[in-house]
C-alpha cells in the first residue's frame, strides 16, 4: 500500500512539474514594417490590377516549435488599400466595394493547420471581409528556421489564397460593350509575413 502511494505521489509530482512545459505557448507579433498583403484582380478581361494593404497587425501563438499548433489572429486596416491610383483607391473604399466607413477592418482567425509537404502547411481560418465571414484556406510556406537579430528572434513565411469577392458581398461591376465585365470576381492574395517572438 505504501509503495502504491509513493508511486502515485511521484507520478503526480512529475505531472505537476511538467505542466508549465506542456502548457507553454510562444507568442509572435506580426511586424507591420516587414509584412505585406497584396491582391490581384482581373481588369476589363485583359489585364491585372494589383494593390496592397499598407497597415496590418496581429499575433501568432504556437506551442514551442510545432507549426501545426499555430493560432493566427490578423487584422488589416481596410482604409489602407493602395493601388497607386488615388481615384481608384477612393472607389475601393466606397460603399461600392469595401465600404470602409462601415467595415473598417478585415480579419483572419485560423481554425486549423495541416501539413502539406516539407515546410508547407494549409491554414484554414475565418476571413471576415465587408462584414461577411467565410472559411478560407491559405497555402503557407515557411522561409526557414527562426533567426536571432539584435537580441530578437524573427521568423518569416509566405502565403497565397484565392477568394471570390462576390462571396463577401462585393458585387459591383459594369458590363463591357465588347462582352465580359469591368472587374473580375476572383481575387488572388499574396502575403509575406515577418514576425517577432515576444
Amino acid at each position: 500500500m505504501k509503495s502504491c502511494i509513493s508511486k502515485t505521489a511521484i507520478i503526480s509530482i512529475i505531472l505537476v512539474a511538467a505542466l508549465p512545459v506542456l502548457a507553454r505557448a510562444d507568442t509572435w507579433q506580426i511586424d507591420p514594417a516587414h509584412t505585406s498583403v497584396e491582391f490581384t484582380v482581373r481588369h476589363m478581361m485583359i489585364s491585372n490590377v494589383k494593390g496592397v494593404f499598407q497597415r496590418t497587425a496581429g499575433t501568432i501563438t504556437t506551442n514551442g516549435n510545432d507549426p501545426a499548433s499555430a493560432k493566427i489572429d490578423a487584422t488589416i486596416d481596410a482604409s489602407s488599400v493602395d493601388t497607386r491610383v488615388a481615384k481608384r483607391d477612393a472607389h475601393l473604399k466606397s460603399p461600392d466595394f469595401l465600404d470602409v466607413a462601415k467595415f473598417p477592418t478585415i480579419t483572419f482567425k485560423s481554425t486549423k493547420v495541416e501539413a502539406a509537404g516539407p515546410n508547407k502547411w494549409n491554414v484554414t481560418g475565418d476571413l471576415t471581409l465587408h462584414g461577411v465571414t467565410k472559411p478560407v484556406v491559405i497555402a503557407v510556406e515557411g522561409s526557414g528556421a527562426p533567426i536571432q537579430v539584435m537580441g530578437k528572434t524573427r521568423a518569416g513565411a509566405s502565403a497565397t489564397a484565392t477568394i471570390k469577392r462576390s462571396d463577401f458581398g462585393l458585387t459591383w461591376n459594369k458590363a463591357l460593350d465588347a462582352g465580359g465585365v469591368m472587374v473580375g470576381d476572383d481575387v488572388a492574395i499574396s502575403i509575406d509575413v515577418e514576425a517577432v517572438k515576444q
